[in-house]
């Protein structure tokens, strides 16, 4: 027992001599008031002395919480409300907690979530209504016209000051040694609903952690009970692992059996979590958060580009969290996106090295390196010259890269995961037109050859929420996939397509009859043979259901990676498909999943990229670069929207950026490109493709398929394979990540 308790119990007076004494006011003591604000001992005169008409001033308008908007669908939905005496005026359906946001007022919760179901066991939300007899849960409740709510009342402190009372009095006192600190929202709200002392002095309950796999640490005592997390495994991530075990003081979150979570999307509940209970494992007690500095930057592991923010410590990553964007990804990061940033700081290339006589690496300077790369340069042939970019590479760089291969007289130059793609010319071929927020008002989907819940995981998540909130049918036409949604799967290969086309098959009549139908073309369709078929017999698809019209473009193709858009806007395309089993000088910038099969025992290789992955093992000279956390870059989505990454972290040893790799190489080689700096050479950019510098903002394609040849080749029978095979290894970075190891042997196992 503590000596502060001991010390007020001695002073404290006994019942018997406050019963005895004759001051009838020390008889107040006996039940000792948690707060001592006069309003709270008799909240009924205080309610009755406030619902005195009074007259309303002129107020001035109020800012809503967050930036919250509101949307009328149709304006005599309208209705007003008054929060605090100011009218409001919110559509017909909202909550009583929504109404309250935006006039400004920030209402305490813990269990409500603008994305998730409304559960409302929390109660920290609880206001007073005028003419209800008890405070409301306002997340619950909807507002309706005329209501005036008052949520700074005694009544309604009084009533959130116990419920926070409630909440602590199994809470274990771990703030010293919690990750949450200093961003728990327990922490905030005690600070300010809470009371100043608690009158709970028996044991707490305490509850066993669970393994919920190397993304996710537990400590179940700390657990509140609000059900974010189940409600989030359940309604978006789309896997029932989660639920609430038990009842009263044993109710408990777990998984019903021993199994580990098993979703793409796990790494969310840590950030909707309000307490401590569900933190990060990899960040376990590394840092606290007012030593970490933010920067906002952009995800490169694959083409969705969701909006993150890279907090760093000095010259180290230590985490990644998710950025707010209602367009692209809501508030939602894969697990490949948040945990991949500890591959940012293994197998790092530092300095330039050239392969010796013995086939071992020896560094050498930045001189010796290009003056070596320059000389062979100029020795072979330039149609033997061949530039391959890599996959998370910008697009200063492969604008660089084009450049300066042109200027030694070769255009063969692409990037990886484009393969052979000769058709650059119309956007609309290989972005996804319809935009990813659109996606939500479709109402029948086509996937042709993508599993969209390893090649995007947040494409995934917004037909999921489609799926969900209007039923929408999906048709699937590939490999056998769990897509974690209701769909049906068509068939595996591009018969299914023809079948489709000439309305022989059954999903047939459910694209004629969707109002606005969407089909997804996987990007892994890119390096087959009979792509072009394959494409045509989706055009005859979306020419018979009206998929594309003025007012609904439903025809897209789903990119697996950051750099392909960009690059295809470019116009990184070679110029014969066998130039690379020809070519004698090989230039690799980033690039670790081209074909080194293919290439001559003879070629120089030279790989410039930031790690030591797949390429460096033939190459013949190695030039250190920058990663996407260390450098400014301009990268496109696979919708077509801009957007730019910013360095968080210094460079490791020696490395530069890409494009200034490439810009004092072609000045060594004799062929200067005409930029020195990040503007000059965006301005060369706007020469090429000028909606790469309108950053934030998407660009549509313009549609036609008239202007497309017809294809002479041959459709296949060979079924549509896997484009990705393992989704937390897809790259040089997650390929370097220890995390994404551990992930792929724990959660792939079958």
């Amino acid at each position: 027992m503590g000596m502060g308790l001991l010390a007020s119990r001695a002073m404290r007076p006994t019942a018997s001599s406050l019963l005895n004494s004759q001051n009838p006011r020390s008889l107040f003591f006996l039940g000792r008031a948690v707060s001592s604000t006069p309003e709270l001992q008799n909240p009924e005169q205080s309610a009755a002395a406030q619902a005195q008409p009074e007259p309303t001033p002129d107020l001035p308008p109020r800012t809503p919480v967050a930036g919250a908007r509101v949307h009328f669908p149709k304006l005599e939905d309208a209705i007003e409300v008054f929060v605090d005496g100011y009218p409001v005026k919110i559509p017909k359906g909202m909550t009583v907690l929504q109404a309250c946001e935006v006039a400004g007022v920030d209402i305490p919760r813990f269990c409500y979530h603008s994305r998730l179901s409304i559960a409302g066991n929390c109660r920290m939300c609880l206001v007073e209504v005028e003419k209800s007899p008890k405070p409301v849960a306002s997340c619950a409740m909807p507002a309706l016209p005329g209501m005036k709510i008052k949520t700074d009342t005694p009544l309604a402190k009084k009533a959130r000051e116990g419920v926070m009372e409630f909440l602590l009095m199994n809470h274990p006192l771990d703030c010293p040694i919690c990750d949450q600190g200093g961003e728990c929202d327990l922490q905030d709200q005690s600070m300010a609903f809470g009371s100043d002392r608690g009158r709970f002095t028996e044991m707490k309950r305490s509850v066993v952690d669970k393994n919920l796999g190397p993304l996710v640490k537990t400590v179940m005592t700390r657990c509140i009970q609000c059900t974010r997390c189940v409600r989030f495994a359940t309604e978006v991530a789309g896997v029932e692992d989660l639920g609430m075990l038990g009842r009263g003081s044993g109710e408990e979150i777990g998984t019903y059996v021993e199994k580990l979570m098993t979703s793409e999307l796990s790494g969310n509940v840590i950030d909707i979590c309000p307490v401590g209970a569900l933190t990060s494992k990899p960040f376990a007690f590394k840092a606290r958060n007012w030593e970490l500095k933010g920067t906002e930057s952009i995800d490169v592991t694959d083409a969705v580009g969701s909006n993150i923010r890279i907090d760093s410590r000095g010259p180290e990553v230590m985490r990644i969290v998710p950025r707010l964007n209602e367009d692209i990804n809501e508030e939602w990061i894969s697990d490949k996106t948040r945990f991949c940033y500890d591959g940012l700081k293994r197998q790092r290339l530092n300095d330039p090295m050239i392969r010796g006589a013995d086939g071992r690496f020896k560094p050498v300077s930045w001189r010796d390196a290009l003056a070596v790369v320059a000389e062979i340069a100029h020795q072979v042939k330039p149609e033997e010259i061949v530039g391959i970019a890599g996959q998370l590479s910008d697009a200063e760089s492969m604008m660089a890269l084009k450049d300066f291969l042109n200027k030694l007289g070769s255009n063969n130059v692409w990037c990886e995961r484009n393969g052979m793609f000769a058709d650059a010319d119309l956007r609309s071929g290989y972005l996804m037109n319809t935009s990813i927020a659109e996606l939500e008002k479709a109402d029948v989907f086509l996937l042709v050859g993508t599993q969209p819940r390893v090649e995007a995981a947040m494409v995934n998540a917004r037909i999921r929420k489609t799926v969900r909130a209007t039923h929408a049918k999906v048709g699937y036409v590939g490999p056998p996939a769990d897509l974690n949604y209701d769909h049906q799967h068509l068939g595996t290969g591009p018969q299914t397509l023809v079948e489709i086309a000439e309305g022989r098959h059954f999903f047939s009549s459910a694209l004629l009859n969707a109002k606005n139908p969407v089909i997804i073309v996987g990007a892994g369709l890119f390096n087959r043979k009979d792509k072009d078929t394959i494409f045509s017999s989706v055009e005859t698809i979306a020419k018979k259901a009206n998929v594309v019209r003025s007012d609904w473009n439903g025809l897209n193709v789903l990119l697996l990676s950051a750099a392909q858009a960009a690059a295809l806007d470019l116009g990184l395309v070679p110029e014969s498909e066998k130039c690379l089993e020809s070519a004698k000088f090989i230039y690799l910038m980033g690039s670790d999943d081209a074909n080194l099969e293919k290439i001559p025992d003879d070629a120089f290789v030279v790989y410039q990229g930031h790690h030591g992955d797949q390429s460096v093992y033939r190459a013949n000279v190695i030039l250190p670069a920058s990663a996407f956390s260390e450098k400014e870059g301009t990268y496109e989505n696979t919708e077509g929207c801009t957007q730019q990454t910013m360095p968080a972290v210094p460079t490791v040893g020696d490395a530069r950026d890409d494009w200034k790799i490439i810009r004092a190489l072609s000045e060594v080689a004799g062929v200067r490109l005409p930029y020195d700096t990040i503007g000059a050479i965006r301005s060369r950019i706007k020469t090429v493709a000028p909606n790469l510098l309108h950053v934030d903002e998407r660009e549509p394609a313009t549609f036609s398929t008239s202007l497309k040849p017809q294809s002479t080749h041959e459709m296949s029978s060979e079924p549509f394979a896997t484009a990705v095979e393992n989704f937390y290894m897809t790259d040089s970075i997650t390929r370097a990540s220890k995390i994404m190891a551990q992930c792929s042997a724990l959660l792939l196992k079958k």
